[in-house]
């Protein structure tokens, strides 16, 4: 956890991912135009070309949602610490909490694809391997959004009415592209760092979840862990061209989304605990409910907030950036989120 009085970001996880060539970087170079790494765009151009798929073919392949299982593992969904449910309702909570997981990805990649076509200016005359390492991941997101969309309407088949996801992907990605480049990278940097240790540490090992769902999950991350590269090599790119001042600002900005992402949080999962307690059974006691309706929102803080700030990756490719009055001002901003 993060201290709201450290100078720094914790640093406790590490990934690993399919392909990745991650080097130290020293980000505090001298504002001016930037070195391109073309080594490392390449290798996420060579990577991406070895690992594509197709919705249809390798990931859906006519199956269905197997709703005897859960689709969310226990290290995610936070059920495990409901004593007082049934394992039918644990799995069912844990089934919300994945139609929400998949809806929530299919809402940050909205602004995560265009950000990624707007960066890409940045080598349009320039290093074309580059050009053709970002432009193969703005496709491949545009594909993730389908994938998220088709998941959505398969898992809405298999689920009684009443659910509600609200926010609006491109109300969402206006008000994300609105801030700094700066932060807006860095926000991508941590989700699709996090993507790869929900897979690799919660999803793969889980033997109980739905085959489909953990498929999903497992392209997914194939091609978010080129993602995650990319997302580091142009946030460091931006951050050399920033001044002192506008670096403040961009750190005020990335404060700001965090905020943002975490009043979604709070509203879906208050959203996702009502349709649970609406589909039991049985009547709960105020206490029960309250309960659940804590620990969802725990859980869907840890999954897009709390488990992408613990990564030793971002971690130190933020402290890299900042200074340690910028440190405690995010620290102090995330203390009430990490509780």
């Amino acid at each position: 956890m993060y201290a709201a009085s450290s100078a720094s970001l914790p640093a406790s996880t590490d990934i690993s991912s399919p392909g990745s060539v991650h080097t130290g970087v020293d980000s505090r170079q001298p504002a001016g135009r930037p070195r391109v790494e073309s080594a490392r765009y390449a290798k996420c151009v060579e990577v991406s070309k070895r690992v594509r798929w197709d919705i249809e073919r390798d990931v859906l392949r006519h199956r269905e949602f197997d709703f005897t299982k859960k689709f969310l593992p226990d290290g995610l969904s936070f059920v495990d610490r409901l004593p007082f449910l049934t394992v039918i309702e644990r799995r069912v909570l844990s089934q919300i909490q994945g139609r929400s997981y998949a809806n929530i990805f299919g809402l940050v990649e909205r602004f995560i694809g265009a950000k990624m076509l707007e960066v890409s200016r940045d080598h349009w005359l320039g290093d074309q391997i580059a050009l053709e390492a970002l432009v193969r991941f703005t496709d491949e997101e545009l594909k993730h959004q389908e994938l998220f969309r088709r998941i959505e309407t398969m898992i809405g088949a298999g689920m009684p009415d009443g659910y509600i996801f609200a926010p609006q992907p491109d109300d969402v990605a206006s008000v994300v592209l609105g801030k700094s480049t700066w932060s807006v990278l860095a926000l991508t940097c941590l989700i699709e760092l996090f993507t790869q240790v929900h897979y690799r540490a919660s999803i793969e090992p889980d033997n109980e979840i739905s085959p489909l769902f953990k498929d999903v999950f497992l392209f997914h991350w194939k091609e978010e862990s080129q993602h995650a590269i990319l997302d580091e090599l142009e946030w460091v790119r931006e951050n050399a061209k920033l001044t002192s001042q506008a670096r403040d600002e961009a750190v005020d900005d990335l404060i700001a989304l965090v905020g943002a992402v975490d009043e979604i949080l709070q509203s879906q999962s208050a959203a996702d605990a009502r349709y649970f307690i609406g589909l039991c059974d049985r009547p709960m006691t105020e206490v029960e409910i309250e309960t659940v309706a804590t620990t969802v929102l725990a859980a869907y803080r840890f999954q897009y907030i709390v488990s992408g700030v613990q990564i030793q990756r971002f971690s130190e490719t933020l402290n890299a950036m900042i200074s340690p009055t910028q440190a405690l001002r995010i620290g102090a901003a995330l203390a009430p989120i990490l509780g």
